[in-house]
């Protein structure tokens, strides 16, 4: 049985539960074909199996059994179960039989009961990402386990809290991507996503355990009935949701996934991580031009909406709720035309630290590794090493060279400790050296 939380603690507006079946916003085609497609697929019997299944009222779904039965297409079995506070069971008769298989031709969907497109659009807007306030102590908190500079949070601030796109750009190794996981925990409150919608008649699922994690809370019996009284059970309570792409990221990914065997629709991965963050990170790594990508964004970033087609070539128009980062090692005039670029409404470099952030941060891990630091050797690495490399410095080193070491140790046998060579054997794996292959 589904855990739901109270939804006056949620701090978004829960969305209502149907009263009847016509609040529902399905016709009575759907509902009984859903209905007898979840019977026949998972062999739920009593009317509370069945509840849970179609995540219906028990009322409204005993209302829905008994139309089918009117209708010859389920009968009772004349059990009661035991093991369901003496529930009188169900099953489809042999018309049901054929009525479920045929409409398994037509679609392989059953399950939860879809929402309709436009109370799921309203849905979308009593949640919004943009309704969400973001503070500096609100970053600080979601990003302290980051050394960063002083002046990035007055950057990141206004563009997380606009709710708008955000480029960040800069070297490999500094954290681009661990930012942009900071700015995600930052929204920190949760939303409402149902497990599937529906538009003209086609279910499009929309939940997907891999984006959308659930809140789960204990609570007694009692007040779970009360709880589920009031909420649409159609829906669940989940973290705002990150959907984060790198190189694989392909353009077909951005439309509607079309199942040609079950001829059923997954919702595409924006449309997924409405309410949430959308990350492209590695832009440029990507099959598709940064330029092509970018261009299919802005109709979405600037209306606020997406168009998803459906197999039969109907369009429509479905929410775009999303905060968008994209995430580059490239400068962006190199990637982009100066049209892309006005459209991303906030760009921001991410840089290599200084010497003495990387220093904090090198001290921060080694502490953290329990390696034991040496004054000398630290010399070593920033008079000899670094100067090979024009001190550039990077967020990723610490840990890399640190990692190294350690291994090396372990090997040895020798305790976890600093020194100039291990320093020296880190750095090797650090930095390839040019060398002539001859084949």
């Amino acid at each position: 049985m589904n855990m739901r939380p109270d939804p006056a603690a949620m701090g978004v507006p829960a969305p209502e539960q149907p009263r009847t079946l016509i609040d529902t916003g399905l016709t009575g085609t759907m509902l009984r074909d859903i209905l007898l497609k979840t019977v026949f697929r998972k062999s739920v019997e009593t009317t509370r199996e069945i509840s849970e299944a179609i995540c219906l009222t028990t009322g409204l779904t005993q209302q829905l059994i008994d139309q089918a039965r009117d209708a010859g297409l389920m009968q009772a079995t004349g059990t009661m179960h035991a093991g369901s506070s003496g529930e009188m069971g169900f099953q489809l008769t042999d018309t049901g039989k054929v009525r479920a298989s045929d409409a398994l031709a037509q679609s392989e969907y059953y399950g939860p009961m879809p929402v309709p497109l436009e109370r799921y659009k309203a849905q979308v807007r009593a949640q919004s990402v943009k309704n969400i306030r973001i503070t500096r102590q609100l970053l600080i908190k979601s990003m302290g386990h980051l050394i960063l500079p002083p002046t990035l949070l007055d950057q990141l601030g206004p563009a997380v809290g606009s709710g708008r796109s955000v480029l960040m750009y800069g070297p490999p190794g500094n954290g681009k991507s661990s930012i942009a996981e900071g700015i995600r925990a930052a929204l920190g409150d949760n939303i409402w996503i149902p497990h599937a919608i529906e538009y003209a008649g086609q279910v499009i699922t929309l939940y997907d355990p891999i984006v959308h994690t659930p809140v789960k809370q204990e609570t007694d019996v009692s007040e779970l009935r009360k709880v589920n009284t009031r909420v649409d059970r159609r829906y669940l309570l989940c973290q705002r949701p990150t959907v984060m792409t790198g190189g694989e990221l392909s353009l077909d990914m951005l439309d509607l996934n079309y199942n040609a065997t079950a001829r059923t629709y997954q919702a595409s991965l924006q449309l997924k991580s409405s309410g949430g963050v959308f990350i492209v990170d590695d832009l440029g790594r990507q099959a598709e031009p940064p330029q092509k990508i970018i261009n299919r964004w802005i109709v979405p970033m600037e209306m606020g909406y997406d168009i998803l087609a459906l197999q039969s070539g109907e369009k429509f128009e479905v929410p775009f709720d999303t905060l968008v980062v994209f995430s580059t090692n490239f400068h962006p005039n190199k990637i982009f035309d100066q049209a892309a670029l006005r459209r991303i409404f906030f760009k921001v470099l991410i840089d290599g630290p200084t010497q003495a952030e990387f220093l904090k941060i090198f001290a921060m891990v080694a502490k953290k590794k329990k390696f034991e630091m040496d004054e000398a050797s630290l010399l070593h690495l920033l008079k000899k090493k670094y100067p090979e490399i024009n001190n550039v410095y990077a967020n990723f080193h610490g840990v890399f060279l640190i990692d190294q070491m350690m291994a090396a140790c372990d090997f040895e046998g020798l305790p976890y400790r600093m020194t100039p060579e291990l320093i020296d054997r880190a750095w090797a794996n650090l930095f390839v050296e040019e060398v002539e292959i001859i084949h």
